[in-house]
């Protein structure tokens, strides 16, 4: 069985459980507490993040953007990067924007400040960082909202990994409540079809120790 070492509020870590999922690939996860710097874990990825996919053949495949691509190129029966030349340059544009702009400017303020300064030891989250965090989610989600407003996916014609890269940061924030639904109707309506994939059901049976979802955070129909 192929492994996929992960943490469940990472948002990397959820995209990859994502994509796996939409492809249809059986995984077994294992929660990798990388802050206790494991030395078996680093001999799989120096870089010490999750995730990390193991195959079945023995094969390392580190980094969610690796394991995107990987996907793709072995099975790509179920195709997320995009039909186009067109399609496949849109989906990578907007999963550099989630994976550097949407992950520096919101989920590291937010994300970071709430839960990996906890876990790390580094102390109280600050206040002046998380509203800016706030602040700049809000200029997010209208961007979000503009493309479901103007697309069928935000990509494009076709569901794809720019989704589920949006999804998986918008799903580990608001498993810490921080986003005012009733403000990004448009956002709202597309994050609830992308929820209603069978691939997004493990994520929303998630367990965090010391965090409780708000109700509708497992609810399709929020």
């Amino acid at each position: 069985m192929r492994i996929l070492h992960h943490l469940p509020l990472s948002p990397q870590s959820r995209l990859a459980r994502l994509l796996l999922g939409e492809k249809r690939l059986p995984y077994e996860l294992v929660i990798e507490k990388v802050w206790e710097q494991n030395e078996a874990f680093y001999a799989l990825n120096p870089a010490g993040d999750v995730p990390v996919l193991v195959e079945e053949s023995g094969l390392v495949v580190p980094g969610a953007r690796v394991i995107c691509e990987y996907l793709e190129d072995v099975y790509p029966d179920t195709a997320l990067l995009g039909r186009t030349v067109g399609e496949r340059v849109e989906v990578r544009r907007l999963l550099d924007w989630f994976d550097r702009l949407f992950q520096q400017e919101v989920t590291v303020n937010l994300l970071g400040e709430k839960v990996e300064k906890r876990l790390f030891g580094q102390g109280l989250p600050s206040g002046n960082v998380l509203r800016q965090g706030y602040k700049n989610l809000r200029f997010h989600l209208d961007y979000i909202g503009y493309l479901a407003e103007t697309r069928t996916w935000l990509a494009g014609p076709s569901l794809s990994a720019a989704d589920f890269a949006a999804a998986a940061h918008l799903s580990a924030l608001d498993f810490l409540g921080d986003i005012n639904w009733k403000h990004a109707p448009s956002v709202r309506d597309w994050y609830a079809r992308v929820k209603s994939r069978p691939c997004f059901r493990s994520l929303l049976s998630d367990k965090v120790s010391g965090i409780t979802p708000p109700p509708h955070y497992a609810d399709l129909d929020f």
